[in-house]
């Protein structure tokens, strides 16, 4: 894999050096006066970045006194910054053989170039001959340590490869153009990526938009802009969508301090945030501060919980050297994000961070680092949520997935078995392809599994855009929380299997709908678990059966699950001031009658204490226990009467 943009800043040092304050101390090595001239004129034209005109005259100068070292070393990284490695390797080889003592951070530079180049045991001689010397700059020292762990590390992957066949994935979605950063749904049926085309605006220039593709019977369309509003004529770029594709969040830079299309930021590149309505999106909007700030804020991944986002955030720290980490934030329940926080330093590493992706599992986190042992340049990491909520140490994903080149803008299919990611390898169709592989089996997330749901309005069926939540019943945590789309009342999740679920739907001016169910099956994508939500218009005389308020056996104790529920409930007396009801226990048919109605009447009773516990006034709430004289299903089953054991309330005033 390639990186996608990059800015080759090789050797700050040499900035310093060709603007002569360097060898301020010293005189030149060289007593050519042709020579020197043809060093100055050279270090004005690296100073102006004018490349072809700085090699011509250090190579002037190198040909006019061979024995010219310094005019070697500028050469040498006048050649690295125009991507000439081998040749620049040449030149700094010709500065050593002049004297090694002469010039030892050369040796520093040398073995840098190799591990670009992916010759790691030259690369690890250098910087072991280099940090023999003693060198004074404790930072030189770090990153020379460093590097030789990626040397060492990169040695043994390329003895035990992990298997990699990338594939180019076809005309429909690549073109003469570059594609990158793609983003998926998690349903793996809607692709979204970066294409950079002409300028239509400008001649000569380039801008990046986004264009789509759906798969239909296993194969991607032809891809097609997003269109306005998302696409201007300026830059769009690093996208992620919620698991259903029912929102966007992307990148914006200023130009000139101008979003364009009457965008607002903070500054430098922002987020900002599309929803999907039907066949359109909204007008995209700043996520606003603490998000985005003066600082650089890109590259999102949206989680599959609709509450958490991770991005990428650069910075200059205070001692003046540029940063890249991984952040995370939650959205609250104002629609605001909070603070955002850094990962933890054993994942936010001294180098930088980037291309962070989290898999719609919530536990499997992938991202690129220059800053962990790994081939050279930035690698593809991951890491695992544990049990008690921390991140598993970072595991390099192998050679060749990762090579001396830097890798990134890596996504991982929903079912956890492929990757993609652009490329600007052999036998494409443009300049950078977007490809995909065969994730190995011990780099892959959690197996999930996929429910698709429908609100409407139970009374005349038309399509509702209403709040959902899902909540694991086994650990109380809330792991989806979202809208349906409002013209089609849809809503598709994927969640780990082999778990049970309470689902809790609400939407002003109706009663909340719950339920709960168990996902042990293989439920894919494409044949996902189906689930009809019909919410009741809030009028009187309506019953409302509390599938997620929960007894232990012959007991009257609420257990902790039942909060969530309940306080949906308080929440929805809250917000109707008038509205009273009465809250009913009932049981199945084992046990005595008299049992039965005292058990309903204090199952009952809990519910009506924990809704004042919560302020909601005695006055609006009455409860009665009805034992098993109302069924609503056989007794005759298990399953009947599991249905008939319920507690629900009723509207009895609006």
């Amino acid at each position: 894999m390639k990186k996608i943009y990059s800015f080759f800043v090789f050797f700050v040092f040499f900035q310093t050096l060709i603007s002569h304050t360097l060898f301020a101390q010293r005189q030149l090595s060289t007593r050519s006066d042709k020579a020197e001239k043809a060093y100055y004129r050279g270090s004005d034209c690296y100073n102006m970045k004018e490349l072809k005109c700085a090699e011509e005259e250090f190579r002037k100068a190198v040909k006019a006194d061979e024995r010219f070292s310094e005019a070697w070393i500028v050469l040498g990284e006048v050649l690295a910054d125009q991507e000439q490695y081998n040749q620049a390797l040449e030149a700094f080889q010709s500065a050593i053989k002049l004297g090694r003592t002469y010039y030892p951070e050369v040796l520093y530079f040398m073995g840098t170039l190799e591990l670009k180049l992916g010759e790691y045991e030259k690369a690890k001689n250098h910087f072991n001959e280099f940090l023999a010397t003693n060198p004074t700059s404790p930072r030189r020292t770090a990153m020379a340590q460093r590097q030789l762990a990626d040397c060492e590390f990169a040695i043994q992957a390329i003895k035990n490869p992990v298997p990699f066949n990338p594939i180019n994935l076809g005309p429909e979605i690549n073109s003469e153009y570059s594609e990158y950063f793609p983003c998926l749904t998690v349903d793996d049926q809607m692709m979204l990526f970066t294409r950079r085309i002409p300028s239509k605006e400008i001649p000569g220039r380039e801008q990046e938009d986004f264009y789509v593709s759906r798969k239909i019977a296993g194969q991607w369309t032809t891809a097609e802009t997003i269109g306005a509003p998302i696409n201007t004529r300026y830059n769009e770029g690093a996208p992620t969508l919620s698991p259903d594709g029912s929102y966007l969040i992307f990148t914006a830079c200023a130009a000139q301090g101008d979003y364009g299309a009457g965008r607002e930021g903070y500054g430098s590149c922002d987020l900002f945030l599309s929803r999907k309505m039907g066949n359109n999106w909204s007008e995209p909007r700043n996520i606003g501060f603490p998000v985005n700030t003066s600082k650089w804020e890109t590259q999102p991944s949206f989680s599959s919980d609709g509450r958490t986002l991770y991005f990428v955030r650069g910075y200059t720290d205070s001692r003046g050297y540029y940063n890249q980490d991984i952040y995370v934030t939650q959205l609250q329940d104002d629609g605001s994000w909070n603070e955002p926080t850094p990962l933890p330093d054993y994942i936010n590493s001294p180098g930088n961070e980037e291309s962070v992706f989290i898999h719609p599992d919530g536990q499997t986190l992938y991202f690129s680092s220059d800053g962990w042992p790994g081939m050279g340049g930035k690698d593809i990491y991951m890491c695992r949520k544990q049990v008690d909520g921390n991140w598993s140490a970072p595991v390099n994903l192998g050679y060749p997935i990762n090579t001396a080149n830097d890798e990134n803008s890596l996504v991982v299919s929903g079912d956890g078995r492929f990757g993609f990611f652009a490329s600007d390898r052999q036998g494409g169709y443009g300049k950078l392809d977007l490809y995909y592989f065969e994730i190995p089996e011990s780099k892959r997330p959690k197996p999930l599994t996929y429910l698709k749901g429908t609100v409407f309005d139970a009374s005349d069926g038309h399509k509702l855009g209403a709040r959902f939540e899902l909540i694991d019943l086994a650990t109380g945590q809330t792991v989806v929380a979202s809208t349906s789309d409002p013209v089609d009342g849809n809503f598709l999740v994927a969640l780990p299997a082999g778990s049970s679920y309470a689902l809790n739907v609400s939407h002003p001016g109706y009663l909340f709908y719950s339920d709960h169910f168990d996902l042990q099956g293989n439920f894919t994508a494409l044949n996902p678990f189906l689930k009809d939500v019909p919410l009741q218009p809030v009028s009187v005389g309506q019953e409302v059966v509390l599938k997620n308020v929960f007894f232990d056996t012959d007991s009257y104790q609420l257990l902790p699950e039942s909060k969530t529920e309940l306080d949906r409930l308080a929440k929805l007396l809250l917000d109707n001031p008038g509205m009273c009801i009465e809250i009913a226990g009932h049981t199945d048919s084992q046990g005595g009658d008299a049992h039965n109605l005292e058990l309903s009447l204090n199952r009952a009773k809990a519910v009506f204490d924990y809704l004042t516990s919560k302020g909601i006034p005695t006055e609006r709430l009455t409860y009665k226990g009805y034992g098993k004289n109302r069924p609503i299903d056989t007794n005759e089953t298990p399953e009947g009467r599991a249905n008939n054991r319920r507690t629900e309330f009723k509207v009895t005033k609006m």
